[in-house]
C-alpha cells in the first residue's frame, strides 16, 4: 500500500510581520489601532512567531522577571454598583461570602501570607461605589503598619475615588491605586449602568494627580469587539498606566454574565501579545480567569506578560501557589522579591 505524504505544514510568510511590528515598537513607534486590531486576528498558525515578537518587547523591559500579586477581599458583597460580570454587584446572585471591612489584624494577617508567597505587593480590595469614611480610615491606619513589618507595596482598589481621596491615600503610603476600565467606552454601557466610563477615567486621574502610580485593566470575553479590546488598550497606554492585569471573564453562576463562554486558549494569548506591543513598557499582568481559559497553555502567557497573582482572586479560587512557582521556574524565569521590587 502506497502512503501518500502530506504537504509540509509552512507558516504564512506574513508572520514575519510581528518581528517587523516589534522592532518598531522597540524604537519608540506606538501601534495603531488597525495594527492593533490585526494581532487579535492573527491566524493561530502564526501565534508562536507572535508571542516571540511579544516576548522581544517584554525582555527588553522585564528580562525573565515576573512579578507576583496577592489579593485580600476585604470587603466582600454589599456593593451598589450593577457591574454584570461581578459576584459582589446588586444584581448578582451568586453565593459568596458577604461582610464589611475586615479587622486590622485580619488585614495584617493577609500581609504575612503575601511576603510568605513571595509577593511584591499586596493588594487590598473593597466592593463599594467608592469608600466611605470608616474604610478610609482604616486603610490609612494599616498601610504603614503592613509596609513597616512587611516591606511590601500595597495597592488599594476602593471603588471611585475624590482627588481628596486619592492625596489621603497616597499621604498614608499607598504606592499605587487598581481601577479598572474593564472594557472600551463604547462597549462600557453594555456592562455597568450605575456609573460611566468617564467615572472610572476620572478616578484614574485622580490617582495620577495624587502622585500615586495607576493600576488598570480589563476583562476579556464579556460580549466585546476585538476593536473594544484594542480601544481599551490604547487608553490605557495613553493615559500613562503603570501595571495592566488582564483578566478573562470567569462567568460565576448567579451573575448577568453566568455562562457566557467564548474566548479560547489562543485568543487569548493574542490579547496579551496585542498589549504588550501597545503598552510595551507597562507591567502587564496575567489575572483573573488565566486558570480556566489559558488551561494547558498557561505558561506561554508569561512571554508576554511579566506578572501574575498568586494564590485566589475576589470569590473566586485560583491556581495553587506551588504551581505557580513550578510554572516560573520551568520557564527559566524568576521572581522579583519585595525588596527589590521597592527599590
Amino acid at each position: 500500500m502506497t502512503r501518500t505524504a502530506s504537504a509540509p505544514l509552512t507558516l504564512s510568510a506574513t508572520s514575519s510581520r510581528w518581528h517587523e511590528m516589534a522592532e518598531r515598537v522597540l524604537d519608540g513607534e506606538q501601534l495603531t489601532a488597525a495594527e492593533a486590531e490585526s494581532i487579535l486576528a492573527a491566524p493561530d498558525i502564526e501565534l508562536l512567531a507572535l508571542l516571540d515578537a511579544a516576548y522581544r518587547v517584554r525582555h527588553r523591559h522585564f528580562g525573565n522577571q515576573v512579578q507576583l500579586y496577592l489579593l485580600m477581599n476585604a470587603k466582600s458583597g454589599l456593593c451598589p454598583e450593577d457591574c454584570h460580570y461581578c459576584s459582589q454587584s446588586k444584581v448578582s446572585e451568586a453565593e459568596i461570602p458577604k461582610y464589611n471591612i475586615l479587622s486590622r489584624e485580619k488585614l495584617l494577617d493577609g500581609a504575612r501570607v503575601a511576603a510568605e508567597r513571595q509577593a511584591k505587593t499586596y493588594c487590598i480590595v473593597i466592593s463599594a461605589r467608592g469608600p466611605n469614611e470608616r474604610e478610609m480610615k482604616a486603610v490609612e491606619t494599616i498601610v504603614p503598619e503592613i509596609k513597616e513589618q512587611y516591606n511590601l507595596k500595597i495597592c488599594a482598589c476602593l471603588g471611585l475615588l475624590t482627588p481628596d481621596q486619592a492625596e489621603r491615600l497616597a499621604a498614608c503610603g499607598v504606592d499605587r491605586v487598581n481601577h479598572n476600565l474593564n472594557t472600551g467606552e463604547a462597549y462600557y454601557s453594555e456592562i455597568c449602568t450605575t456609573h460611566g466610563y468617564a467615572d472610572r477615567v476620572d478616578t484614574l486621574k485622580a490617582v495620577r494627580n495624587a502622585g500615586m502610580e495607576m493600576c488598570s485593566g480589563g476583562i476579556i470575553g464579556m460580549g466585546e469587539e476585538p476593536s473594544d479590546v484594542v480601544q481599551m488598550a490604547i487608553e490605557l497606554r495613553d493615559l500613562g498606566v503603570h501595571s495592566i492585569p488582564v483578566n478573562f471573564l470567569n462567568p460565576i453562576d448567579g451573575t448577568p454574565l453566568a455562562g457566557k463562554s467564548e474566548l479560547t486558549p489562543q485568543y487569548c494569548l493574542k490579547v496579551l501579545a496585542m498589549f504588550r506591543l501597545v503598552c510595551p513598557d507597562r507591567e502587564l499582568r496575567i489575572a483573573g480567569g488565566r486558570e480556566i481559559h489559558l488551561r494547558s497553555l498557561q505558561p506561554l502567557g508569561l512571554y508576554p506578560a511579566n506578572s501574575i497573582f498568586v494564590g485566589d482572586y475576589l470569590t473566586t479560587k485560583g491556581q495553587a501557589p506551588d504551581a505557580d512557582y513550578a510554572m516560573i521556574r520551568d520557564l527559566g524565569f524568576e521572581i522579583v522579591e519585595a525588596a527589590e521590587a521597592l527599590r
